[in-house]
């Protein structure tokens, strides 16, 4: 069985790196990308993006061969090196280690057992709890919007009501900085942050607005805050259970956590459950929103557990979010959660 095994996968590596496709071919599907995505480029770019957009299709065909998962293919990011993906999209990479260094004051859930079964599947968005997608635009400020989500689903526990909160108070107003490694980090708007750094700061200063009244732009900009426009307030936050199954047991009793998690993959993703081998646990770099989890069984009928995770996207995966399977990508390594008042 084992050696079958073998066989089986040395034969996916070698389809793999066979050309799926033609030049013909690929030219026609890089005019489907240019016109779906209303692409215009100077037309000394145009062969510069289409080779990139190439190597991408082929990426992506690799990755679907050898993992055996039909979930990478053409994206909006799909004309972008890796680089520049990086770049506009995710933060600076840091390991689980140098991010809990910055961890001060927070209530530290190592543990956690639920009063009854877990269930098999769970989603808050069925709730109502949870935002519709948002849009982080080509600004690292993926922190700020997995930080909101923590806090607007704790609000709408708290007070059951579902308000909308501004990424861009963050963005503008949170410079909160602590010591690791003798060096500060801090959250610094389009260039990263941490999500509890953000409660910090939404502790300390007071609240957040809502996004009604402190609208999302895309850059860094002067701090707007307004006392008289906060949505929510916060004593504190927590650091929760990095196992997987105790983790989802705190998600269904007290809703969705802010997560890390490794995301160069995540720019080819097209939709399923992806359960890549690829991606570095140990280099974080993009913040998310754990909404609820599931199972799903691989094609050799293996039965995996996932978790359904909330993006900053836009209208990318499954309208806005992805499922990656339990364990994967350091997705489990840093959750956290507010307090909210």
């Amino acid at each position: 069985m084992k050696v079958a095994y073998i066989l089986t996968f040395a034969l996916c590596i070698a389809f793999a790196l066979a050309a799926p496709y033609t030049d013909e071919e690929l030219k026609v599907m890089f005019e489907k990308f240019v016109r779906k995505y209303e692409r215009v480029y100077a037309d000394n770019d145009v062969d510069k993006r289409f080779g990139i957009f190439k190597e991408n299709v082929i990426k992506a065909h690799k990755y679907n061969t050898i993992s055996q998962d039909k979930v990478y293919g053409v994206t909006k990011f799909s004309d972008l090196t890796e680089q520049e993906f990086r770049s506009k999209y995710l933060m600076p990479p840091k390991t689980p280690d140098q991010m809990r260094a910055t961890i001060k004051n927070a209530e530290v859930v190592e543990s956690y057992t639920r009063n009854g079964p877990l269930p098999d599947s769970f989603d808050w968005r069925e709730k109502g709890a949870v935002t519709p997608v948002k849009n982080q635009g080509s600004c690292g400020s993926c922190w700020a919007f997995s930080a909101t989500g923590n806090l607007e689903g704790q609000n709408f526990l708290k007070h059951k009501k579902l308000v909308s909160l501004s990424e861009q108070n963050l963005v503008d107003c949170d410079h909160t900085c602590e010591t690791q490694e003798g060096q500060e980090v801090c959250d610094s708007g389009c260039n990263g942050g941490l999500m509890w750094l953000a409660f910090q700061h939404v502790q300390n200063h007071g609240g957040i607005d809502s996004e009604e009244s402190y609208a999302y732009e895309g850059y860094d900009d002067k701090c707007r805050f307004k006392n008289e426009t906060v949505a929510v307030r916060v004593s504190g936050y927590k650091m929760l259970p990095t196992k997987d199954e105790e983790l989802a047991a705190w998600l269904v009793d007290n809703g969705p956590v802010a997560v890390a998690v490794n995301a160069e993959w995540l720019q080819l993703y097209f939709g399923g459950v992806s359960n890549p081998y690829w991606c570095d646990a140990a280099s974080l770099d993009h913040g998310v929103l754990l909404v609820g989890f599931g199972k799903s069984k691989t094609i050799f009928g293996h039965e995996i557990n996932y978790w359904i995770v909330k993006n900053s996207w836009g209208d990318w995966g499954e309208k806005g979010t992805f499922r990656l399977a339990w364990g994967k990508c350091g997705i489990n390594t840093v959750p956290s959660s507010a307090i909210v008042v």
